[in-house]
């Protein structure tokens, strides 16, 4: 179990996901460049997020931006939204919420712009999200959604057991890279042209796992 500051973003599932490097530069170099995505992405979840906003609809009470932590896998943020959908007493996955008579299944939702992707980096994320909710809540999720802003739609999570381990193997590996400050070397691939960090990620930065403020200071020297 890790300890309160020991916990790391969770949002940096989604980005050792897509790629250790840029998880390293954004989180531990606390290096962050805006394009287009980003800021679209910003956009969507500016019209999600308000912590004040609780919209009901029959069998469904919608939480947004609710408060996550998990001290098993060392993560803590913020989930998008919550549904809680109304079930009966005899359900054990069901659980209590203070201020919220009945009780409810707790089904995640992370809102990304663009189309679903062709691999797990926001499964992972939604899935890492669930955990927290697991235990904080002391119950089982089976699903959640990712509603996608170009497609208009929202996809379904399984959260199975290969996708679970995904979940702990990337954030046991974001606590290796940050305890030991750690920057992978950079490897070229087609997605890093829409990587906001392209520009500074440096591809041809020494033979070695070097920081990018170090990289600079050989150049200069």
């Amino acid at each position: 179990m890790y300890k309160d500051d020991e916990l790391l973003m969770l949002s940096g599932i989604q980005h050792i996901a897509f790629c250790e490097r840029q998880y390293a530069l954004a989180y531990i170099e606390m290096q962050w460049v805006e394009n287009v995505y980003t800021v679209e992405g910003h956009h969507l979840h500016e019209r999600v997020d308000d912590p004040f906003e609780k919209e009901n609809r029959p069998g469904i009470t919608i939480l947004r931006s609710l408060s996550l932590v998990s001290r098993k896998l060392g993560l803590y943020g913020i989930a998008d939204v919550v549904e809680l959908q109304k079930t009966n007493a005899a359900n054990s996955m069901g659980v209590e919420i203070t201020g919220i008579p009945g009780k409810w299944l707790l089904v995640p939702v992370e809102y990304k712009r663009g189309k679903p992707k062709p691999d797990e980096r926001d499964d992972v994320q939604l899935c890492a999200q669930a955990v927290c909710l697991e235990e904080m809540y002391k119950t089982e999720i089976e699903k959640g959604f990712l509603y996608y802003g170009e497609t208009r739609h929202r996809h379904e999570v399984k959260f199975g057991s290969n996708l679970r381990k995904l979940v702990e193997q990337y954030s046991q590996h974001m606590h290796e890279l940050f305890k030991n400050g750690t920057t992978p070397l950079p490897v070229n691939k087609p997605h890093c042209r829409s990587c906001s960090l392209n520009e500074i990620c440096l591809p041809k930065a020494l033979g070695v796992s070097v920081s990018v403020s170090e990289y600079l200071t050989n150049v200069l020297e």
